[in-house]
């Protein structure tokens, strides 16, 4: 699946509960499922400045795809790590550098989160490219 057709299936996930307190609980299932990360990856060089939790990305790159795994001490936290594993893992940098990222508002997280979670997703994504552009830029 594209990036794009990843964040419209999301969109429709999100639209189908109705209440806040459901897409909360939605985010930390998918925490829930997020695969266990290598215990050694849980230090100061995978952590994410910004967020308030700890959390920690990873990203390795296979077949000119990257591919991420994350962790956090957070449930919500590590449930928008999950959310954005979903979105971005599996995909050439280039594709994560240029993705339209609308369905973060369409989803309602920038109203619904805090501003120390807006934060740290923001902090997410912006880590989550840097390792796209790092790769793009090391095989031009």
């Amino acid at each position: 699946m594209t990036i794009s057709e990843i964040t419209k299936e999301i969109v429709e996930d999100f639209s189908a509960l109705e209440e806040w307190m459901d897409k909360y609980n939605y985010l930390i299932e998918m925490g829930k499922e997020l695969p266990l990360s290598d215990p050694a990856l849980r230090n100061d060089k995978y952590r994410i400045r910004g967020c308030q939790s700890r959390v920690w990305i990873n990203a390795d790159l296979k077949d000119g795809k990257i591919f991420y795994t994350a962790d956090s001490d957070a449930i919500i936290t590590k449930g928008l790590a999950a959310l954005m594993i979903r979105v971005f893992t599996g995909h050439t940098p280039e594709e994560i550098i240029n993705a339209d990222l609308s369905f973060i508002e369409k989803i309602g997280l920038k109203e619904h989160l805090s501003p120390t979670r807006s934060n740290g997703l923001a902090s997410m994504i912006k880590q989550i490219k840097y390792f796209a552009m790092a790769w793009n830029l090391k095989n031009k």
